[in-house]
């Protein structure tokens, strides 16, 4: 496929239309918890969760690299901290988590993503990691 077919569906894709975009075996993973979805109806459920129900938020594109067969986002994941995340409860926190996702083309869809999602930086943000011990 061509980078701008390439350009074409991760662009609509990123607008919130995931289902024309993504191939129908589509595979994403979370690369900091091994976690798998797989087809449009889980992916799409994953991003609903992530975006509407565990938070009130949305991804701030800051790099978008894209060639013939791969691209590469990096963005800010910017919202609030709504449902219970990572065994955290809501804690209605505002986040600012980096997020970067490698997708892969096939016959101009997304055929598949590695989400890397700073969950430390999460926990951080939300007062849930826990106390170090101090040097009394």
């Amino acid at each position: 496929m061509s980078i701008d077919g390439n350009r074409e569906a991760l662009l609509g894709y990123l607008e919130g239309h995931v289902a024309m975009r993504l191939a129908e075996d589509a595979v994403f993973t979370d690369m900091s918890s091994g976690q798998v979805w797989r087809g449009r109806d889980e992916i799409g459920g994953m991003l609903d969760a992530m975006y509407h129900r565990l938070f009130d938020a949305h991804a701030e594109t800051k790099n978008l690299i894209i060639d013939d067969a791969h691209a590469v986002l990096e963005a800010d994941f910017v919202g609030r901290h709504i449902g219970d995340f990572a065994g955290v409860p809501a804690t209605n926190k505002e986040v600012n988590v980096p997020l970067a996702v490698i997708y892969d083309f096939r016959d101009g869809q997304i055929a598949a993503g590695r989400v890397f999602w700073t969950v430390p930086v999460f926990l951080a943000q939300v007062g849930a990691l826990p106390q170090q011990p101090s040097d009394g």
